[in-house]
C-alpha cells in the first residue's frame, strides 16, 4: 500500500494531512433540492435505499457505525469480516448498507436485519446484505477528507479489492437530469448529486444534493389507533416531526404493514404508552393511544397538504439510525 497515493497529482497530494485515525467522525449529509440539473463539475450517484454506514478499520479491528454512532457489527457481521479481509489496514470509509428486492434496493427488506443484535441470528435470516462504498475519509495514516470528491472516489477505487459483499458505488460525470429520469423509470429512490471539486464536510451541505423520484420522510411515532375488523395490532400510526422544539402532527399512516409487523410493532408501542399526547397541537382522531416519542419510522407519500399533513402515506419501516429530536420536515431548497 506504500504507493497508493502515487496516482494523485501534486495539488491533491498537498491536501493530504498526516493524522491518526479518528474514533468517530460526523457524516456528510445531502440537501434536498427540487430541480434536476446537469453540470460537468458534478458527479451523480444512485440514491441507495438502505442504512448509512461509516466503517473504521485499524489493524485487525473493524468497527461499523450508523450515522448516529450506533454499532452495527453484530447486525451485519459478514460486512465487518469482508472489510477485515481488505488489503488496507487503516481506513475510514462512508457507504450504505442495502438489501435487494429484485434489482431494486429495498429498505423494507432490510428491516429483517436492522433489529437483530445476535450475529448468528443475523446470518440465519436469509437476507443478503451489501455495503456500497462511496467515500474515503482516512487512509494509511492520512486524512483524505480535504481532497476533492473526484480524487477521493478514485483513491477509494484503487485502495479496495471490492469483493462481495463490499461494492463500489459507480457514478456518472454528466447528464444529471437525464440520469434522474432514467432512475425514476427503473423505480429507484433517486440520485445524489455531488460537487466533484468539494472536500468532505462533516455536516449537511449543498455540495451534496438529493434528487428524489418520490416523496419519503422520516417521522416520529406519537400514537396509534385501535385496529378495526380483522386487523391485528393497531389501526394506524400517528406521526409527526419536530419544529422549534415542538412535535408537529403530520397525520396518520394506515398502510404498509403485514401481520408480523403489526404484531411486533404493537408490542413495542404498548411498552411506551402514556396518558398525554406528545403533539404540540390537538389531534382530532378517535380511539387513540398516545406513546412516548421514541420511535422513528420512514414513510412514503405523494405530497404534503396545505395544512401540513401527509397525502396517501405508506409505512416503509422503522429507522434506528436517527434520534427522534433530529427529525424535521424535509423541505427542498431552490
Amino acid at each position: 500500500m506504500a504507493d497508493i497515493f502515487d496516482g494523485l497529482d501534486r495539488e491533491a497530494r498537498d491536501k493530504l494531512c498526516r493524522r491518526r485515525q479518528p474514533k468517530w467522525t460526523e457524516p456528510m449529509l445531502a440537501t434536498l433540492v427540487h430541480d434536476p440539473f446537469s453540470d460537468p463539475d458534478w458527479i451523480y450517484e444512485r440514491k441507495l435505499d438502505g442504512v448509512r454506514c461509516l466503517a473504521f478499520r485499524h489493524g485487525r479491528s473493524v468497527r461499523l457505525f450508523s450515522r448516529n454512532r450506533q454499532g452495527l457489527n453484530d447486525t451485519f457481521p459478514e460486512l465487518a469480516e469482508a472489510l477485515a479481509a481488505e488489503p488496507c489496514r487503516d481506513f475510514v470509509v462512508d457507504g450504505e448498507i442495502v438489501a435487494f428486492d429484485g434489482a431494486r434496493t429495498s429498505f423494507e427488506r432490510l428491516q429483517g436485519r436492522i433489529g437483530l443484535r445476535d450475529p448468528g441470528e443475523a446470518r440465519a435470516s436469509g437476507i443478503a446484505v451489501y455495503l456500497y462504498l462511496f467515500d474515503l475519509l482516512h487512509l494509511e495514516g492520512h486524512d483524505t477528507s480535504h481532497l476533492a470528491q473526484r480524487d477521493r472516489k478514485a483513491l477509494l477505487k484503487r485502495a479496495f479489492a471490492f469483493r462481495d459483499p463490499v461494492r463500489f458505488t459507480p457514478h456518472r460525470n454528466r447528464d444529471g437530469a437525464r440520469f434522474l429520469a432514467e432512475a425514476c423509470r427503473k423505480g429507484w429512490e433517486g440520485l445524489i448529486a455531488k460537487d466533484a471539486r468539494a472536500p468532505y464536510e462533516h455536516r449537511r451541505s449543498r455540495r451534496w444534493r438529493k434528487l428524489k423520484c418520490g416523496n419519503r420522510q422520516e417521522l416520529v411515532i406519537g400514537g396509534f389507533t385501535d385496529p378495526r375488523g380483522s386487523r391485528i395490532g393497531f389501526g394506524a400510526l400517528l406521526v409527526g416531526y419536530y419544529e422549534g422544539g415542538a412535535l408537529r402532527y403530520a397525520g396518520k399512516v394506515g398502510t404498509g404493514y403485514d401481520d408480523e409487523l403489526l404484531a411486533s410493532l404493537a408490542e413495542r408501542l404498548e411498552k411506551i404508552e402514556r396518558d398525554a399526547s406528545p403533539f404540540a397541537t390537538p389531534v382530532r382522531e378517535k380511539h387513540v393511544h398516545w406513546v412516548a416519542p421514541r420511535l422513528v419510522g420512514e414513510v412514503g407519500f405523494t405530497e404534503w397538504t396545505r395544512d401540513g399533513r401527509l397525502r396517501h402515506p405508506r409505512f416503509l419501516g422503522l429507522r434506528t439510525d436517527k434520534r427522534p429530536r433530529q427529525v424535521h420536515r424535509e423541505r427542498a431548497e431552490d
